[in-house]
């Protein structure tokens, strides 16, 4: 388990892998980061109160990552945050966000008025049937000029069985179009009913990696510990 990172390159940062209640959504056919999530205040504040103390503000950005949306951190452990970065004078905050949250976005940037915040969302693909069919995550992305308005970045999940090349190919294209930043995640089989695709892998890492490997604003995770936080 590691719940603190820096990363030196591409977009220099300080990460931070904080336990939340529960996710707003949770069913993701995907995700077993939600086994994260608590229910009790008491785990929560006592686990993030010694990972947000890490915070050096080394860089002037911090991210902020719990497995769901930063609608799902108690005030107390906002609080905690806001102190510590107002203190390290960092001048940048990303936060994860589901879509469901879309339009309560201003209430955390009122709550952190001196940051700049950098919303990121977990769209896996701009194929809607596909994300709705086998990654039981329902939503829109029709009006992607609105999505690319309220969100910074976005997450795309590759390398998965049912997906094809020329859709990979697609939804990176889209998300070079509209956002600022791309995560892409290369997905690793976790015990959920989603499995790897390891054919696309192959043809991914040969053929694509070595193309988007040097974009300043596209960050590639081979491996889901390649933040260096994790907790599986």
């Amino acid at each position: 388990m590691q719940r603190y990172s820096k990363i030196h390159v591409k977009i220099p940062r300080e990460i931070l892998l904080l336990k939340s209640l529960p996710c707003l959504y949770g069913k993701c056919s995907f995700c077993n980061y939600i086994l994260d999530n608590s229910i009790s205040l008491e785990e929560i504040q006592s686990v993030n109160a010694e990972i947000i103390q890490q915070i050096t503000g080394e860089y002037g950005v911090v991210e902020i990552l719990n497995s769901g949306s930063v609608f799902e951190l108690p005030q107390v452990v906002l609080d905690a945050i806001k102190l510590k970065i107002e203190q390290q004078q960092v001048q940048v905050l990303y936060f994860e966000v589901y879509y469901g949250y879309r339009k309560r976005l201003a209430e955390i940037r009122q709550f952190f008025p001196n940051q700049e915040i950098r919303y990121r969302i977990g769209i896996e693909t701009f194929d809607d049937e596909f994300r709705a069919r086998v990654l039981n995550k329902p939503f829109s992305t029709a009006n992607l000029a609105d999505l690319a308005d309220k969100f910074y970045a976005c997450c795309l999940l590759i390398c998965v069985q049912g997906q094809t090349r020329a859709q990979i190919l697609n939804d990176i294209a889209l998300a070079r179009a509209n956002f600022k930043e791309i995560t892409l995640n290369v997905f690793i089989n976790n015990g959920t009913a989603v499995l790897r695709d390891d054919a696309l892998v192959a043809w991914f890492v040969q053929e694509i990696f070595p193309e988007l490997q040097n974009e300043p604003n596209i960050e590639i995770l081979i491996d889901n510990k390649d933040l260096g936080v994790y907790v599986q």
